[in-house]
């Protein structure tokens, strides 16, 4: 059987979180928009109970969250909609800031803002994947509208000091978005206590439902609607809310809250067991910080070996893969950004654990990476 360890990609849905979905799509299915009769309340009553559920899960009012159909989609909100809405004010502040290792989500985005003419700096990581916070301080200006950092990298997991960097953007008064889809449900995360001005997530990510997701702004921070048409979000995302997901994404957060630290302890002690015994075979060396490191993450690359037929063999036992599942086949960007060459980067397998991974599947790995070892490296 296929050992799945490509949890940074997708999660299964938990039976839980399905079975809490089940009511709403078909016999409790109204409209939550529909609030002239009964059906159509009690469907926007369970879409407030839900966004009030996520709200207080990271540390914030339910007033703050936005449903929309992913991360991708938050991210785009909250990237377009502050800087668009700042132009609509008058703000003089203009500029953006972001690290190399950011998800596509965030660096098109910014991209496509940078050729509207908003000045975007996107700032180097050190080799560990960690930002330099003396560099980051001297990037942001009186001109800094917005920073763009990820709570935890989706390739190499690591955890930037987001109290730090949220100190910095407070001291020159620059809002700061934190795409937080891999972290969310699986470390301890509070916009509140952080600081983070607006924060972006997505369901699939913490065995929850696929198409389903949050942004969440702190009271105050105004960000203009991408997507307009029917009044829905407070304005903010027009659409049929997709109320089975929504109740989807709560059910899986709540489920995450209450597993969390018994499943960052269980799946740390197999990650690093995982590790040492790749590390044993020699020529594995491990990408990011190990010890700014999601508990659930790892990654490796294999020297001297080809990347291609490398994950031709291993696609027979390990769901596995060797970057971001957007990254079709691209090399990867974080790889690049921490000094991998494009032959390295192709030779590099992502391991993401979940929470129904146990010993077998690291066995499973092991087994299957020494066996695509001594095929590729043996002598012709």
């Amino acid at each position: 059987m296929l050992a799945y360890l490509d949890h940074h990609a997708t999660t299964p849905c938990a039976t839980a979180v399905v079975e809490a979905m089940a009511p709403w799509w078909s016999e409790r299915f109204a409209n939550p928009s529909s609030r002239l009769h009964r059906p159509g309340l009690e469907a926007s009553a369970a879409v407030e109970r839900a966004r009030g559920q996520v709200g207080r899960a990271l540390g914030m009012a339910e007033e703050t969250v936005v449903f929309t159909s992913g991360a991708t989609e938050a991210n785009n909100l909250a990237l377009r909609g502050v800087v668009e809405a700042a132009r609509e004010d008058g703000q003089r502040r203009r500029g953006l800031v972001t690290l190399a290792t950011e998800h596509r989500a965030v660096l098109d985005p910014l991209a496509a803002l940078a050729r509207q003419g908003a000045p975007l700096t996107v700032l180097p990581v050190r080799s560990d994947g960690l930002v330099e916070l003396e560099l980051l301080a001297e990037a942001l200006t009186p001109d800094t509208l917005l920073l763009s950092v990820m709570a935890a990298n989706n390739e190499i997991g690591v955890l930037q000091p987001l109290e730090a960097i949220a100190a910095l953007c407070r001291r020159q008064g620059v809002l700061l978005h934190c795409d937080a889809a891999q972290a969310v449900g699986h470390i301890p995360l509070s916009m509140a206590a952080l600081g983070v001005d607006l924060l972006t997530l997505s369901a699939h990510k913490f065995h929850g439902p696929k198409g389903v997701g949050a942004l969440l702004l702190r009271p105050g921070v105004r960000v203009a609607p991408q997507q307009l048409g029917g009044g829905q979000e407070r304005g903010l995302r027009a659409g049929t809310l997709p109320v089975p997901l929504i109740i989807g994404l709560a059910a899986a957060l709540e489920l995450a809250l209450a597993d969390r630290e018994e499943r960052a302890r269980r799946l740390g002690a197999l990650r690093d067991q995982l590790w040492r015994r790749l590390e044993g075979l020699g020529g594995v060396e491990r990408n990011g910080s190990a010890s700014h490191c999601l508990p659930h993450n790892l990654n490796v690359t294999l020297t001297g070996v080809e990347g291609h037929r490398l994950h031709q063999l291993l696609r027979r036992r390990l769901a596995v893969s060797s970057g971001s599942a957007c990254a079709a086949g691209s090399p990867s960007h974080v790889l690049a950004a921490l000094g991998r060459d494009r032959r390295e980067a192709a030779a590099t397998i992502r391991f993401g654990l979940g929470r129904d991974t146990g010993p077998e599947e690291v066995d499973a790995a092991v087994a299957a990476v020494a066996e695509a070892l001594s095929t590729l490296r043996r002598p012709v």
